[in-house]
Order: C-alpha cells, then sequence, then structure tokens
C-alpha cells in the first residue's frame, strides 16, 4: 500500500474514537449551582473593542483561544512593545512549538543578562494541565497592561517576568467542550495530558516530556526568583476561588518556605481579598463524600512543580484555582494574584533572595526525603465551605455530596504531612556509572554538578543491596514504578572511566539525594530506571553444583549455615538446596540485586 493511500485509513482510525452520547449534557445542566460573584477586578478587564483586548474580554469572558490565536495575538503585541520579546523554548511531541515571553527593561533579553540582574524575576507558566488554562489568559492581560496599555509600565522597572502561557502544548489543541466535566468554562478547553498521554506534573524528576525538558532548561538559564504554576483544582465544593500553596518549612528549603508563609501570603490574600475574590489554602478532601475528615495540608514530592521548587531551591507556588467558579472569576482573580506577587517581589525581593541563598548553602547530614501524615497532630480550621447533603444514588447505589451552592462556614480538621516516612544520612556523593548515561543525562538538565572519571577509580564504597523488589502492576506515566527493601552494606568496587562522581556539597546537593537515593519516591530507581539490576542473567548445572556443595560443606560455618537454612526450608526442592550455594559462591553473579549507584561516605 502506498503511502498516500494509507494516510486517509490513519485519519479515519484516529477520528473514530469513542462514539459521544448525541445528548450529553453541558456543564450548566450538570454542576451545582455557582455562587454568586460579582468583584472590583471586573475593572481589570477592557471593552470588547479595545485595541489590545484579549479574545477572553473580546468575546464574553467565556473563551479561551487556541495556540495559533495565542500565538498570534502576542506576536503582535511584542511587535508593539519592545520590552517585550517571544522565545521558542521547546517543540513539542506533534511538532507544536513551546513559547514563552520575556518581559523587561533590562538592555538585553538574554538569560544571562537576567539571570545577573538586580531586579527579581517572576515565572509565570500557564496550561502544564492544559484544560486548567486560566493563567495563560490572565497571563496575557497582564503582559499587555506592563506594556502597551501602560497601567501596570512602572512594575516592570522593578521585576523581570518570565511568560509560559502553554506548557502542554499537544494537549491545549486537543479542546473541546466536554474535556472536564467538574469544571466550569471556557467554552472549550484543552487535555490533562500530553499528546503520549503523560502528565507533565508528574515528570518533574524523571523529565521524559518535551515540556518539561523546556521548563527545566529555563530554570537552570533564568534561575527566577518566584514560580508560579497556575492550575484549575476540583473535588468538594467551597467559598474559595483562588486558593495555593507551596511545601513548608519542615521540608528541603525551610528559609523559603519561611518567606513564602510569613510575606508572600499575607500581602497575597490582602490583594485578593480587596479586589473581592476568596483566597485560601490549596483543597485536597481526606473524603469526597464526608467534610468532617477535613483536608490534607499536603507535601508534595518531587515529581510535582511545587514538590520540585523545594529540593530545587526554587521558590514555587502552586495555584488551584476553583474549577466550579465561572471562569471570568477565576482568569481575573489570577490577574489580580499575578500583579501583586509582582508587587511583592518588588518589595520584599532582596528578602528572598536570602531565603533562597541560605537554603542553597545548608549542608545537612541527614536529609527526609519523604512524609506521611502526622494523625496524632491534626490542628482544625474555620473553613469557608459550601451547604451539601448526603444523597443516595437512584443510578449506582452509592452516596455522594450533593451541593447546594450556599456559603456555610465550618470547622473542619487539617491533616498535616509532616511525618518523616524516609530520612537518610548523606554521603559525601554518588558515583553513577558510566554504564548509565540516561541517568548523567538526566542530572545534566536539573543541573545538578558533578566530576567526571578520566581513569578507572577503585575505592571503598557504601552500596545498597535490594531485596524483595515489588513492581507495580499497572504503568504509570509511562513507566512501571517498584519499590524494595534496601540495605546499605560495605563493598570495594571500581569506576570505569566516564562514570560521574555527584558531590553534595553544592546548592542543588539536596536534589541530587533525591534523583539518586533509591528509596526516595520519586528516584530514579523507584521510577524504574534500574530494572537491569534486577534481572538474573547467569545460571548453574546440577553436575557443576553437587561436587561444589560438598567441598563447601567442608567449612565449618557454611555447614552450620547450611544446616539452619534447610531446618527453615524442609520442602525446599533440590534446585533451591543447590541454589543456596551458588549464591554463595564467587560464582553467583557480584551485581545483581545490588543498585549501582555507589555513595562515597569518606571525603573525596
Amino acid at each position: 500500500m502506498s503511502f498516500s493511500r494509507l494516510i486517509p485509513t490513519l485519519v479515519l482510525l484516529v477520528s473514530l474514537g469513542g462514539a459521544a452520547f448525541a445528548g450529553t449534557p453541558t456543564p450548566d445542566q450538570i454542576l451545582p449551582p455557582a455562587l454568586t460573584w460579582s468583584g472590583k477586578s471586573k475593572s481589570l478587564t477592557v471593552q470588547p473593542d479595545h485595541p489590545w483586548a484579549t479574545d477572553f474580554e473580546r468575546l464574553g469572558h467565556n473563551v479561551s483561544p487556541n495556540l495559533r490565536d495565542t500565538k498570534a495575538w502576542l506576536e503582535k503585541l511584542v511587535q508593539a512593545a519592545p520590552q517585550l520579546k517571544l522565545e521558542m523554548i521547546g517543540t513539542s511531541h506533534e511538532g507544536r512549538p513551546i513559547l514563552m515571553v520575556i518581559a523587561t527593561t533590562e538592555p538585553h533579553f538574554s538569560a544571562a543578562a537576567l539571570k545577573k540582574s538586580t531586579k527579581p524575576t517572576l515565572l509565570i507558566q500557564a496550561g502544564i494541565h492544559s484544560g486548567e488554562i486560566d493563567g495563560k489568559d490572565a497571563g496575557m492581560m497582564l503582559l499587555r497592561d506592563l506594556t502597551v496599555r501602560g497601567t501596570l509600565q512602572p512594575l516592570l522597572q522593578k521585576v523581570n517576568v518570565l511568560f509560559i502561557p502553554i506548557l502542554n502544548v499537544d494537549g491545549h489543541e486537543r479542546r473541546s467542550a466536554f474535556n472536564r466535566i467538574n469544571q466550569r468554562g471556557p467554552a472549550e478547553m484543552g487535555w490533562r495530558t500530553n499528546a503520549r498521554n503523560q502528565n507533565l506534573n508528574r515528570d518533574y524528576t524523571k523529565a521524559e516530556t518535551p515540556g518539561i525538558r523546556a521548563l527545566l532548561t529555563v530554570l537552570r538559564d533564568y534561575d527566577p526568583e518566584l514560580y508560579l504554576d497556575i492550575h484549575v483544582t476540583d473535588g468538594i465544593d467551597y467559598q474559595y476561588d483562588i486558593t495555593y500553596g507551596f511545601n513548608g518549612p519542615h521540608g528541603a528549603s525551610p528559609k523559603i518556605a519561611g518567606w513564602l508563609q510569613k510575606q508572600y501570603q499575607p500581602y497575597i490574600d490582602k490583594a485578593l481579598t480587596a479586589m473581592e475574590h476568596v483566597p485560601g489554602p490549596l483543597v485536597f478532601a481526606v473524603d469526597n463524600n464526608d467534610m468532617s475528615k477535613g483536608i490534607t495540608d499536603w507535601t508534595a514530592s518531587p515529581r510535582y512543580s511545587n514538590g520540585y521548587g523545594e529540593f530545587r531551591h526554587v521558590p514555587t507556588v502552586l495555584v488551584e484555582n476553583h474549577s466550579l467558579k465561572p471562569y471570568d472569576q477565576r482568569v481575573l482573580g489570577t490577574r489580580v494574584m499575578l500583579e501583586a506577587t509582582l508587587r511583592c517581589l518588588a518589595e520584599q525581593g532582596a528578602a528572598l533572595k536570602k531565603a533562597v541563598a541560605a537554603d542553597r548553602a545548608a549542608r545537612p547530614k541527614q536529609l527526609t526525603l519523604a512524609w506521611s501524615p502526622n494523625t496524632e497532630n491534626t490542628p482544625t480550621i474555620d473553613f469557608l465551605g459550601v451547604k451539601h447533603e448526603k444523597q443516595q444514588s437512584k443510578r449506582s447505589g452509592g452516596e455522594y455530596l450533593k451541593w447546594l451552592g450556599q456559603p456555610e462556614s465550618m470547622t473542619i480538621p487539617v491533616v498535616p504531612f509532616t511525618k518523616p516516612k524516609l530520612t537518610v544520612t548523606l554521603p559525601q556523593g554518588y558515583w553513577v556509572p558510566a554504564a548509565w548515561p540516561d541517568i548523567i543525562e538526566k542530572l545534566a538538565l536539573h543541573d545538578v554538578q558533578f566530576e567526571v572519571a578520566g581513569e578507572p577509580v577503585t575505592f571503598k564504597a557504601t552500596m545498597y543491596r535490594i531485596s524483595k523488589p515489588q513492581y507495580a502492576p499497572q504503568p504509570f506515566e509511562g513507566r512501571f514504578m517498584m519499590s524494595a527493601e534496601l540495605e546499605r552494606v560495605e563493598r570495594e568496587i571500581t569506576m570505569a572511566v566516564g562514570s560521574v562522581y555527584v558531590p553534595l556539597d553544592q546548592p542543588l546537593g539536596k536534589l541530587a539525594a533525591a534523583l539518586l537515593e533509591p528509596g526516595a519516591p520519586d528516584s530514579f530507581f523507584s521510577w524504574g530506571y534500574f530494572l537491569e539490576a534486577m534481572q538474573r542473567t547467569e545460571y548453574f548445572e546440577a553436575y557443576a553444583v553437587e561436587p561444589m556443595a560438598e567441598l563447601m560443606l567442608q567449612d565449618a560455618a557454611t555447614r552450620t549455615a547450611f544446616e539452619a537454612w534447610r531446618k527453615d526450608h524442609p520442602d525446599a526442592d533440590s534446585n533451591a538446596v543447590l541454589d543456596w550455594f551458588y549464591k554463595r559462591s564467587d560464582y553467583m553473579d557480584s551485581r545483581w540485586l545490588w543498585y549501582p549507584v555507589a555513595l562515597e561516605t569518606e571525603t573525596k
């Protein structure tokens, strides 16, 4: 079959998909009633016939433009505003450009110039989940007001802005009115995952998607003072329209967390409240059908933006607008938050820089890499909720909460994720063998510093012996995750030419530990990058091991150990018995079930 004849067939197969029910109800027909809102932030919009109106403003405050129209509007704005530059920072799987706008009054737009700038730099990221696109429309309004409209032009004298309007561009173009059943607007929205069904906000450590690889390059090259990752949440109903949060001071960046808690949060809350929005904490219900169980004060692991920012010491705020609020309310609340963030940075950026420097300079001897809920310490908060009643389903037979669209204040518990689950004693550094170039490449992408061995290096190392490996029964984000019992053991090893030594005495030493400590939840090991070490590749024949076993039993210690094992395993078959001897001989594979990355515990 010729290629030209194959194309229509492919198009037909792709277009079939799953046939939608012809009468699929609209969101207005199925979502709970919205709380009434008419905030002061509506004054931030321009009239539909304004020459610099965005599509959001021009088309009734419930439309978000596609990639083509977004790019065209930004190109027009950049042409008119000398303070702006539009760059392509990457290309998606399907060949679409990943764009970033640089806004600055510095004489040069280069990453080096902004990195040296005395002004703080804010990185605004929208569309990592492309159905949650509020940040794109709010950011376009912000850029316009910082430049051609002029209402915020003096603010750009004090700060620099990096704006990524759509990180997941392929997902953004999978547009539909039915992409998020629990979200009120816009009229069409993109899809959560990218063209390969990968969730970019699970990809920060493994860095397999073009979007996250582009983002990591921006973090490395520009080193922004503050990073906002803008989402739209789902789940229960409540009064808050703009919720946001960050990892707390118990984590790897305590000084940054302190600034975010004491300086940033009160500033943002005041600004949002003044414009008649309702700011709140991140809301992740313990049980979506039982509000009495409260919400969690989550500590994100580094697969997520805010968890990654903690280990990289980049102040990172996860913004979760409330999906049940109308689109105009969410976009305008985001616009207020972006302006307030710039003003906060302009006033208090110096203090934030000091906090970042302190966290990057810290060299702890121990580091907690995973946290669990502290159910023994559950404070309560006054929660701005919505009235609801428990309903018995007529169709499914289950129970669910019906939200009634009326404000209701309540007192609920907050379960903090502050109980250490995995704490490790940090080595001087890690050795990654040359045989794992993909791991070395990822370390470089994460801006982790290392030294390359120019000759073989033999030393006494601490290694992890693996036992009871467990593999996830289903794929997750394109990989099969794994866990195991791990024991640190001293061994003499030789690292080949091209292996790399990763010292922890560096600004991103804690990030290196999060990536290379195998028990960490988002380490390369946990993501399944070392599966080869689990595979046994040499076996034995009975005719060889039978005489070897007889010779080995001449050793008293071996004989005692075998007799104890046999007593514990009376039903072991002959192959298992011979395997016992084989595993204790020098013929056994010395690399099987050993984590290949070595720990250097003595000063190099």
